[in-house]
């Protein structure tokens, strides 16, 4: 066994899937360590996009460099998207009295100045929401800031009222490093504003705990189940096969609904979600490995260690079981890789852990999808969570296939 183990390690999709299932696990141990928050902390008020955020206080304090660069191009740029331009047009036409040929989307400068001239939000604007002339009104606020280049001037409240501190030049830059305050947050933030690069880190080493507990508790139970029923025979066989018939009959998810669902939410640990999986996951292990011990009571080393006498435990434990240890590690792998996606479907449902105290893979697709993460655009609160299920599943499914190339002589090159 320990010989092809050995082997193991030299085929190359054991390898891959081991290295990709070991990277995912460091990260999961290593990143929240270094991070400045915990899972559940609220960094932000919500949805936040991916960046390194700065405080707007330190980067005004602090001693900036003129540069010879027009900084407006870019904040401009920044504001005047395509979708704005239109209704920039639209308004001119409709409220200001310009003729729709005399405007040009693509020459920005020659819009501006048609727009300097014309917008004026005191002007009755027919057909209109509310909502649609306050969208109007901002959208002139951002240009006249994004074209401002006399700078800004910084003031305080004093005795007297206001009281000039500083003036920062329009083409005023300041290097990111010298900013004492900053916050980096890899995967932004999600609909509860916690960082999603801890949270997310933090969940697939849950996840992977309840994967394991899930896989060892299904495979120890099919195990045992399997061995008894295909070494023994007779009624012992059939009332195996019977009570493994009925948890197969009926799909074994369904059974983990009704167990989950019977459990009050705040008793729901991650470690007692996997042991509910763990006892409806067995019943293929058990039906694998019967089948494989029907082969292997008849062999004349079996046959040997009952005419000497040895107990059942023993012949189970040294003439049966290494046989089927190979089948074993591999029943392991799938097991918790199933684990791993049973968790993640109960907590799509709403049935997973409880989520005041913990947060695994399968509740942070729950928020996402629960606070319309799709809809709004908010990509990095779900895609690195589907993705690392995906790597997940795909490298313990490439290491069983590895092992199964290895241990099964008719796979081999």
């Amino acid at each position: 066994m320990l010989h092809q183990l050995k082997q193991a390690f030299t085929n190359p999709k054991f390898l891959v899937g081991f290295v990709l299932f070991m990277l995912m696990l460091l990260i999961s141990l290593i990143y929240p360590l270094l991070s400045a928050f915990e899972p559940l902390d609220m960094v932000t008020t919500g949805f936040t996009a991916p960046g390194t955020y700065v405080s707007i206080a330190d980067v005004a304090n602090s001693d900036g460099i003129g540069m010879n660069v027009d900084a407006s191009a870019g904040r401009l740029a920044s504001v005047l998207k395509d979708e704005d331009r239109e209704k920039m047009k639209d308004w001119m036409v409709r409220f200001g009295g310009v003729a729709e040929g005399d405007i040009d989307l693509s020459d920005t400068e020659a819009l501006l100045e048609k727009w300097q001239a014309t917008y004026d939000p005191a002007v009755p604007q027919k057909g209109l929401r509310n909502a649609d002339k306050q969208a109007f009104v901002r959208l002139d606020k951002d240009i006249k800031a994004a074209t401002n280049s006399d700078g800004l001037i910084l003031a305080a409240k004093g005795e007297d009222g206001l009281e000039e501190v500083k003036t920062i030049a329009g083409n005023t830059y300041v290097r990111t490093g010298d900013v004492v305050s900053k916050i980096v947050m890899p995967l932004g933030a999600d609909n509860f504003g916690a960082d999603v690069m801890t949270k997310l880190t933090s969940s697939i080493a849950v996840s992977l705990r309840i994967g394991l507990l899930a896989g060892v508790i299904a495979t120890l139970i099919g195990l045992t189940i399997g061995l008894l029923s295909g070494f023994l025979g007779g009624w012992v066989d059939n009332f195996l096969t019977f009570l493994t018939n009925i948890f197969t009959v009926i799909p074994s998810f369904v059974i983990l609904i009704l167990i989950a669902n019977a459990i009050s939410g705040t008793a729901r640990s991650p470690m007692l979600v996997g042991l509910i999986i763990g006892l409806t996951a067995w019943p293929w292990t058990a039906r694998s490995v019967r089948s494989q011990v029907l082969s292997l009571r008849n062999r004349d080393h079996v046959s040997l260690s009952k005419l000497s006498g040895h107990s059942l435990p023993r012949i189970i434990l040294q003439d049966i079981l290494p046989y089927v240890a190979s089948y074993v590690v591999m029943a392991l792998i799938l097991q918790i890789s199933s684990g791993i996606l049973a968790e993640a479907q109960l907590s799509m449902l709403g049935l997973g852990p409880d989520t005041t105290t913990t947060v695994t893979l399968g509740i942070m697709m729950n928020w996402a999808q629960k606070f319309s993460a799709v809809l709004g655009g908010a990509w990095w609160a779900f895609v690195p969570v589907v993705i690392s299920v995906a790597i997940i599943t795909f490298s313990l499914n490439l290491m069983n296939t590895g092992l199964d190339q290895v241990f099964n002589p008719q796979l081999r090159d």
